[in-house]
Formats: structure tokens, C-alpha cells, sequence
């Protein structure tokens, strides 16, 4: 298994440098062909204006959306030209609510779908519908790539966060290509239930099917000794110098995490490395 299909979503050509740095690496390392949709976002909301304006107000920002999807068509072709891979562009538009779909339709195919982290500054509410979507309507694994991070490492140590859920294994056997090329992967194991089938070898299931594909692999089970398990994930991320977690992603409904926060969420606000989800 391989990837060779990479897909990626341009929507502000100020904030997407990083993002189409890591895509071409991506892309360059695996030998696949990388496909960039520019995307612009109409966010009229129809209902919401006196008796009359719809019909403008939604051409206006219909018009809007195309020139800004052109905008960044227009700086991906420039960024892309002198790269020595097989890529393509092409822009379209979509209004916000129905992100979902059209996301779905193009990523669906992808192999990975890399797209930049949807929290900091200048980001809007598309960003987070854009990870969303491209997790939940292509159910293509996803790698979110923080601003700061401005090349693809050698990944020789990643975190994979391992609870024994379905969205856990999932992103463990998407990330498989990766996995292997990797020098240890830690599987860490935050308060292990005390009834459950891996409460007497957490992680070690996991462990022999990694070895199984070639890939060395270690369990840290260590103790929730802070409010949220991602800044007890992100704090390990930090102590053992790790360049990548692996981790499922909404365990919880998408409407839950919103509300009340939940690890997925809170690990996308706080990510200081690239982190490849699967749901």
C-alpha cells in the first residue's frame, strides 16, 4: 500500500504556503500525483435579508466566491510550475452548507487528503467545515499540517494515540505506508480501562500486528495528569521529540465535540506537529 493520490483544499492564498509545501512533499516522497481544488465559499445565508435583497445579495457573493476561487487557482498554478511532480488545479464554488458534498465528491478517490490546521489566526469557519467534510464525506485519512511546520521531516518517531476504538485503528492502517518508514512508532496508551479486552497488555495487539509489517514498535501507557488526554498527548509529543501522531478522529458526534470540546477538537487546536486523523 501506497499513496498515490494526494489531495489537498486552497481557499486563502495567504495562509496555504505551509499546506502546499507539505502536499508537494507528500507527494514527492510517495511519487504520487497531487490534486489541488480551489475552493470558494459562498456564505450567503438565504433568509436573512429584507424582502427583496436575496436574489442580489446571494449574486453578489456567489461572484465573490468565483473571483476568490480564481485568485487561488491562479497562485497554486504559479506556486506548481516549476515543481517536478504530477499535479493538477481546478477551482469551483460551493456556499457553505453544502461543503460536504462537493468535498466528498472530489477527495473521495484521494489516497490522503492534506490540509492545513483549522484554528489560529486568520482561519474562518470553512476551514473547520473543510476537515469535516473531507473526514466524514470522502472517509479519506486526513494529515493536518500547523503553520509553523515548514517541511516534511523524516518522520522517525511518531505517536500513534491508541484507544482501542474503531476511528483509532483506522487511522493506524491509513497511516500504514507511513508506519513503516517511520524509526519507532510509540503507541501510547492513556489510563487504561481496568475491564476490557487489553487490560492486562495495553497496546499489545497493536504492537504484534505493526511488527507483523516490518514496523518497530513500543507502548508508553501513561497516567491522565491533566484535564484534556490531548495536552497529556501533545506533552508526551513534546518529551520524546516525536514528528507525527496518528490518531482517530471523532469518537464522539461532530455536534458533541463542537459543544463540549472533546480530543479531536481540542488536538487540532493545540497540534505542534502534523497530525494524520481517520474516522
Amino acid at each position: 500500500m501506497s499513496y498515490k493520490s494526494i489531495f489537498t483544499i486552497v481557499t486563502d492564498s495567504t495562509l496555504a504556503a505551509s499546506q502546499i509545501d507539505i502536499a508537494v512533499a507528500v507527494a514527492r516522497r510517495e511519487d504520487a500525483h497531487l490534486e489541488v481544488l480551489c475552493l470558494g465559499v459562498d456564505r450567503t445565508q438565504t433568509g436573512y435579508y429584507y424582502a427583496g435583497a436575496t436574489a442580489f445579495i446571494h449574486q453578489e457573493t456567489i461572484e465573490r466566491a468565483e473571483e476568490e476561487a480564481k485568485t487561488a487557482e491562479a497562485w497554486v498554478r504559479e506556486r506548481l510550475e516549476p515543481e517536478d511532480l504530477r499535479w493538477s488545479a481546478e477551482s469551483a464554488v460551493a456556499q457553505l452548507g453544502a461543503i460536504g458534498s462537493l468535498i466528498g465528491a472530489r477527495a473521495r478517490f484521494a489516497d490522503l487528503v492534506v490540509l492545513a490546521k483549522p484554528y489560529g489566526e486568520g482561519r474562518s469557519q470553512d476551514a473547520e467545515s473543510i476537515v469535516e467534510a473531507a473526514l466524514f464525506d470522502s472517509q479519506a485519512p486526513v494529515m493536518v499540517v500547523p503553520d509553523h511546520v515548514k517541511e516534511l521531516g523524516a518522520m522517525r518517531r511518531i505517536v500513534v494515540a491508541w484507544n482501542q476504538s474503531t476511528e483509532a485503528l483506522t487511522a493506524v492502517r491509513s497511516a500504514l505506508p507511513i508506519l513503516r518508514a517511520a524509526d519507532l512508532v510509540d503507541i501510547t496508551v492513556i489510563d487504561p480501562p481496568s475491564h476490557g479486552p487489553e487490560r492486562s497488555d495495553p497496546g499489545g495487539q497493536l504492537s504484534q500486528m505493526l511488527a507483523r509489517h516490518g514496523i518497530k514498535a513500543e507502548v508508553s501507557v501513561l497516567a491522565r495528569t491533566m484535564p484534556r488526554v490531548s495536552d497529556v498527548i501533545n506533552r508526551h509529543v513534546r518529551e520524546s521529540n516525536a514528528d507525527m501522531v496518528v490518531m482517530g478522529a471523532y469518537g464522539h458526534s461532530r455536534f458533541r465535540e463542537a459543544i463540549l470540546g472533546g480530543a479531536t477538537r481540542h488536538m487540532l487546536e493545540m497540534a505542534e506537529v502534523p497530525v494524520f486523523m481517520a474516522h
